[in-house]
């Protein structure tokens, strides 16, 4: 079945749609579906991810793709223009999904409100920017909320903070604004485009007539009438109906499932209807989970609220249901029929005793929304020739209260670990249970009602009692086996009661407004300080505001170095014509590439057989390790296996064949024979048990540790598990390599951060000399450092398989494969012993390391070495010891991700820092301090450094965060809240930018100026977001004194610039900016004499002149590096060329029952580490985590409610470019300060349950760890299992 524009969108040249994850969870592939309403007789306008939308099923319906609103070339859409001036595009891939969402609201609203903004926005996921810019963008459309004056006084509302304690005190230096919303062009509605005047006239006159499409394997079939529906139903009764494709498409995709016959019933007006009478409300099955939602909140709106609670129940979970495209897409009733037992509406509809309408050729008839239907119970069900027609919804009454509840790992576009609806119906006037209904997803199978434990509980008054009767009867009933699949067992136990507890207190709650004061019946009193268990966390808008220095009064108005200029590719990031791999036509004769990857852990290759495969249409070859001419990687890495597997997901073959589609059928038919081979080794500790290392263990010592701990007045040990992280790059690994026609030549398209590692891996495996192969990078879709190493290996076996076949191959992994195949950041297991005095100050600090690498070296060693290095982060301690081991197990093989173990090592520091604060009796911060290096001095390695900016950065975070005054609020908060706990935390940050090695800073470009004045520059970094492009061409414009308008970069080559080092380590632009200036010195030096003759003559002149006196107008510029070195030996040297610095506090509120949190100021993609990116991995060593579903980085509505950034003025490092800092990576750690923020709630938390702290410290602090930290009476009462009587559904990799 083709999915719209993106299996094939080069047929149609349309490109700007971009394919990430193939499951519609992501939001890159949005487009705008515009079709006629013939109940509202009104054009309908609204968002769909293309990935999921049958291409048959769009029959009637006009599709807007994000190249049909503006062009570079004709007219941008103020959409594009305003979130490209706004910097709301990196990487690009993900901007025209952005733009569509809004551009969508827009149709339909056009002043929108923030919240409608933020839900319109819900659905698309960003890894670059961190959203508030994409955010800023969307707001200058919004109508303007009353909360900032800041028009009004010209001071926003958000500059908090008392004295500026920076040296630069002229307020007129520092800048707010990114840009001038007054220059924007105005939203003209009248410019939209129209609805095709030839489908309005289809929709008015709509035909009648069966539509059928005939593909290779499945025949979609679109009846026009529902009698014809109901015939073809009764024809073929195995055949499911299909509406928004948002249940079948993923499990098509994922499980490989074919229907032969699909039928869509989009046509039929019938099942979309809507009735209200006076008992309840009919919603047609056809109608989406969008409409859905208008239809309850109207309802909501007009009746009386004791007649809408289960509407309103309905409508709290279908605000955070998925994101807004998959609300437009899915229906009802495809919701309801699906049956996931992780379902947020069904526990509510069976609760509010929904009734669902069928209908067959034999007539109608209704069965209940009950558990025996959710079970799938034949005598409940469906019969195979029946289709639901319609949803009935009673209203509520008085004395009826109606309550869901959901908690997953993000408070949006996530699937719940645990929904509930609960209904209760009391006595009139007294608080006698009268009728009790309790329903849970998440907890089995399907949707579980506890029927025995509602009827034990009638007639008992809502009370105390009968609250710890109701939880004890629960858990009996709702029981849950320690193996369930999706693990998490005992935190969904813990909720199951609190879900309950909420519920209770709910009750109360409305009870007291039911009853007057007068009343004589006496209801149980809520303490006060449990009240705030019944609030949400709100969604709201992210406010915010960042700082930085104006560039100086006397600077040149052409210099734009300094000033906030857009992404070179803004814009066309924004139009969709940036063009990333995966968007180059089609090259004649072109084949396709799949990989074939191991399904077993450590085990044996005894037979690999192709014959079915290569039997099968379109397959032209299956290429494996013998058809490789040269080396097959590494002793120990292997491009392709031979003989034995090391881990699920490595790669033992390649399908090659006419489409994408026939590789991946052609995949499913290769079978290999494994035998298991012994020890399968995938946790730390079972490394550490069987002494499976890759590389020796590297340390670092100074002082006299042992001494130092016998003189000390406390000592305390901990443990620090941080897990895994996934780079989730917008764009997956990708790669074309086009051979050409004579000499062995190959030009290679790839997203890489290293083009020339690609370049000579595959001259080693094809076997033939670097020369030949030419690597071309224009823009990569987000690297992270997941593209350092990785893309080698995909370039060199598609390589293989292009000289094989003699054809160009394509080869693009789906997200699935990328997430299985590449590996991420290292799993991280660490222990401390830490001695310190009665006042907070530490003497001694002895840390030992192991990160999980994988089954190959990889980028271990160097993680482990940085990681060492970086360990001591912002403190002097005179006594340390710091050792590190990278264990070897049967798991994808970990690489390079920012940060480079400094994330994951310097948590350990930080949690040693928390711990010496409990034992003291002190705060956090004031150890912090109290430790901090104060003068110049020299770090564990030997190597100088003044921490004057350092201490700068801290005062000045303190004071901007008001962070003093804000710990007295979260104290004070605290004592009047026993179930939400806040907590802050200021961290400070000393990080160390570049490789430790000096040949790998260096960097070389090539500048030329052409005879009509333009200049084309190009060197050796790549465009991964960060806009190096950009920076580069600010360089080449002040060093010329030319506008950048006189200048192009085109694209990052191995032919034009060589032997380049990879985009990675916060250098890039630092040492390609020296190569570029030094090359743009040498050519002005050139044309001097020339400029002296005639200094009144243009640019044009001057070059025209060069020409004519034979001076060369290209130049070679280069740097030859930082020196930078490190004696592991002797534990000393100057391993970095310099350090950047930062601080960053933030405030978190938690909810004690359920983990919920909620954060007040961070850096995204590190605060995704730290809280919700969990990596789960089966007990085979299989990667559950494989998709936007089941791996949760930060969504818009995670982003801090107050999100506050400064740029340290006057901060100079006259070592680099223009001063410039290499801050790529440092931001990662700083989202630290969310977790530890965490950490001081739970603490709060702890202290008022007198539970002990136990030093055990595990990233990421998820719901679960969160929950199941804050121990109460409930998760006291929940049964335990012991972990030797079953297989765990997961397990712990740190």
């Amino acid at each position: 079945m083709w999915h719209l524009f993106l299996d094939h969108p080069l047929l149609v040249r349309l490109t700007g749609t971009k394919y990430a994850c193939g499951r519609g969870g992501c939001g890159a592939c949005t487009v705008m579906v515009s079709k006629h309403d013939p109940v509202s007789a009104k054009i309908r306008h609204f968002s769909i991810t293309a990935c999921l939308v049958p291409i048959c099923s769009l029959y009637g319906a006009a599709v807007t793709t994000v190249e049909g609103i503006g062009s570079i070339n004709t007219r941008l859409h103020p959409v594009q223009e305003r979130i490209a001036r706004s910097h709301g595009t990196q990487c690009g891939f993900c901007t025209p999904g952005m733009v569509m969402s809004m551009y969508t609201l827009l149709r339909n609203h056009l002043q929108p409100s923030e919240e409608q903004l933020m839900e319109a926005l819900g659905g698309n996921l960003c890894r670059c920017t961190g959203y508030r810019p994409i955010l800023a963008s969307g707001r200058t459309f919004c109508v303007e909320s009353a909360g900032c004056q800041k028009k009004r006084t010209g001071k926003c509302c958000l500059d908090l903070g008392g004295n500026d304690s920076s040296s630069l005190n002229r307020e007129s230096d520092i800048c707010t604004d990114l840009f001038v919303e007054e220059e924007f062009q105005p939203l003209d509605p009248t410019q939209e485009l129209i609805f095709p005047p030839e489908l309005l006239r289809m929709a008015k006159n709509p035909e009648k007539q069966t539509l059928t499409f005939h593909g290779e394997r499945v025949t979609w079939i679109s009846p026009g009438t529902l009698k014809d529906l109901l015939e073809l139903k009764a024809k073929h009764p195995e055949a499911p109906l299909i509406l928004g494709n948002t249940s079948l498409g993923p499990a098509m995709k994922s499980q490989g499932r074919v229907h032969p016959i699909l039928l869509s019933p989009a046509r039929i007006s019938e099942l979309s209807m809507v009735f209200k009478t006076s008992d309840g409300l009919t919603i047609g099955a056809g109608c989406s989970l969008a409409q859905v939602k208008d239809i309850l909140a109207e309802q909501v709106s007009e009746l009386p609220e004791e007649k809408t609670q289960t509407y309103r129940a309905l409508l709290k979970h279908l605000k955070s249901l998925a994101g807004q495209q998959i609300r437009n897409m899915a229906s009802l009733g495809g919701h309801v029929i699906s049956r996931h037992c992780y379902s947020d509406l069904n526990p509510i509809l069976v609760v509010g005793n929904a009734t669902l309408n069928l209908i067959s050729e034999e007539g109608t008839r209704q069965i209940p929304l009950n558990d025996h239907f959710l079970a799938g119970l034949a005598s409940a069900d469906l019969k195979p020739e029946e289709i639901l027609e319609s949803v009935y919804i009673p209203h509520s009454q008085k004395w009826e209260f109606v309550s869901a509840f959901r908690q997953a790992q993000c408070q949006q576009n996530a699937l719940a670990d645990v929904s509930a609806g609960m209904r209760v119906i009391l006595e009139e006037a007294t608080d006698t249970i009268k009728e009790l209904s309790l329903s849970y997803g998440g907890v089995g199978e399907a949707t579980i009602g506890a029927h025995k434990s509602c009827q034990q509980l009638i007639g008992r008054p809502w009370n105390e009692p009968m609250l710890e009767e109701a939880c004890r009867l629960l858990l009996e009933e709702v029981s849950l086996p320690g193996w369930a699949p999706g693990g998490r067992v005992e935190f969904k136990r813990t909720l199951v009661v609190s879900f309950f507890f909420k519920f209770y207190l709910e009750v109360l709650q409305e009870l007291k407004k039911l009853v007057k004061v007068s009343d004589s019946h006496h209801y149980p009193e809520i303490s006060d300080r449990f009240l705030s268990a019944l609030e949400d966390f709100p969604v709201t808008g992210p406010r915010g505001v960042q700082r930085y220095q104006s560039v100086d009064s006397h600077q040149s108005l052409q210099d734009p170095v300094g000033r906030p200029i857009m992404h070179l590719s803004g814009l066309k990031h924004a139009t969709g014509e940036a063009i990333f791999c995966d968007d180059i036509p089609m090259v004649d004769r072109e084949l396709f590439m799949v990989l074939v990857t191991s399904t077993k852990a450590h085990a044996k290759i005894i037979s690999i057989d192709l014959s079915e495969a290569l039997e099968l249409p379109g397959v032209v070859d299956v290429i494996t390790a013998e058809d490789i001419p040269g080396t097959n990687g590494a002793k120990d890495d292997k491009l392709l296996a031979v003989d034995e597997v090391l881990c699920v997901g490595q790669i033992i073959c390649a399908v090659v064949a006419e489409t994408d589609v026939q590789a991946k059928r052609a995949i499913e038919k290769i079978k290999i024979t494994y035998k298991d081979l012994e020890p399968i080794i995938f946790t730390i500790n079972d490394a550490i048990k069987h002494n499976s290392f890759l590389c020796p263990e590297k340390k670092l010592e100074q002082g006299n540790i042992e001494e130092a701990f016998e003189k000390v007045d406390q000592i305390v040990e901990g443990e620090v598990h941080v897990g895994g992280q996934e780079h989730f790059y917008m764009e997956t690994q990708r790669v074309i390599v086009i051979p050409k026609a004579e000499d062995k030549e190959l030009d290679i398209y790839v997203s890489t951060q290293d083009p020339a590692h690609v370049q000579k891996t595959v001259s080693s495996t094809l076997n033939i000399p670097i020369n030949r192969i030419t690597c071309h990078v224009k823009r990569v879709g987000g690297g992270f450092g997941g593209k350092v190493g990785r893309p080698a290996v995909f370039g060199a076996i598609a390589a293989v398989g292009a000289i094989k076949t003699g054809r160009p191959i394509r080869l693009v992994l789906d997200r699935e494969d990328d997430m299985l195949i590449t590996g991420g950041r290292h799993p991280l297991f660490g222990k401390y012993k830490v001695g310190f005095m009665n006042n907070g100050r530490i003497k001694a600090l002895d840390i030992e390391c192991f990160i999980n690498g994988g089954c190959t070296l990889d980028d271990s060693e160097q993680v482990t070495e940085f990681l060492i290095l970086k360990l001591e982060n912002a403190y002097k301690i005179r006594n340390l010891r710091f050792r590190g081991r990278a264990c070897m197990t049967n798991l994808p093989s970990n690489t390079a991700f920012r940060g480079f173990g400094f994330p994951q090592g310097t948590l350990i520091t930080e949690s040693c820092i928390t711990a010496v604060a409990a034992k003291c009796g002190l705060l956090p911060e004031e150890i912090r301090e109290k430790n901090m290096y104060k003068t110049v001095d020299k770090t564990i390695y030997k190597q100088a450094f003044s921490p004057e900016t350092l201490i700068r950065c801290w005062n000045e975070c303190l004071d901007k965060s008001s962070f003093h005054s804000r710990r007295m609020q979260v104290e004070e908060f605290n004592k009047k809240n026993y179930w939400k706990k806040k907590g802050i935390a200021i961290i400070p940050m000393k990080f160390s930018v570049g490789f430790a090695a000096t040949s790998y800073h260096q960097a070389a470009a090539l500048v030329h100026i052409y005879t009509d004045g333009s200049v084309l520059v190009t060197h050796g970094g790549n465009e991964l977001g960060q806009g190096i492009h950009t920076k580069m061409l600010q360089v080449a414009s002040r060093e010329l004194k030319l506008p950048m308008s006189y200048m192009h970069v085109c694209e990052t080559s191995t032919a034009t610039v060589p032997n380049t080092i990879a985009t990675a380590a916060s250098i890039g632009s630092d040492v390609n900016g020296k190569a570029v200036q030094n090359a743009c010195q040498i050519l002005l030096k050139r044309l001097e004499p020339i400029i002296k003759k005639n200094p009144g003559g243009t640019w044009e002149d001057w070059i025209e002149a060069a020409f004519e006196q034979r001076i060369s107008l290209s130049a070679t510029g280069y740097f030859r590096g930082y020196k930078a070195y490190m004696d592991w030996e002797k534990g000393e040297g100057d391993p970095f060329p310099y350090y950047v610095y930062g601080a960053a506090c933030s405030e978190v509120e938690i909810d004690c029952l359920t983990g919920a949190h909620k954060v007040e100021g961070s850096f995204i993609q590190g605060m995704g580490l730290y809280t919700t990116e969990e990596l789960k991995y089966s007990p085979e060593g299989v990667l559950y985590s494989r998709g936007p579903d089941e791996y949760k980085i930060p969504t818009i509505t995670d982003v801090p409610e107050e999100f506050n950034v400064s740029l340290l003025p006057s901060s100079q490092t006259p070592l680099t470019i223009y001063s410039s800092k290499g801050l790529g990576e440092s931001g990662m750690f700083l989202g630290s300060s969310v977790f530890f923020a965490i950490t001081d709630a739970v603490a709060a938390a702890c202290k008022e349950r007198d539970i002990v702290e136990d030093f055990i410290v595990k990233s990421p602090a998820t719901p679960e760890q969160v929950r199941m930290a804050c121990a109460d009476r409930f998760t006291e009462m929940i049964p335990r299992d012991d972990p030797k009587t079953f297989k765990p559904w997961s397990i712990p990799i740190a």
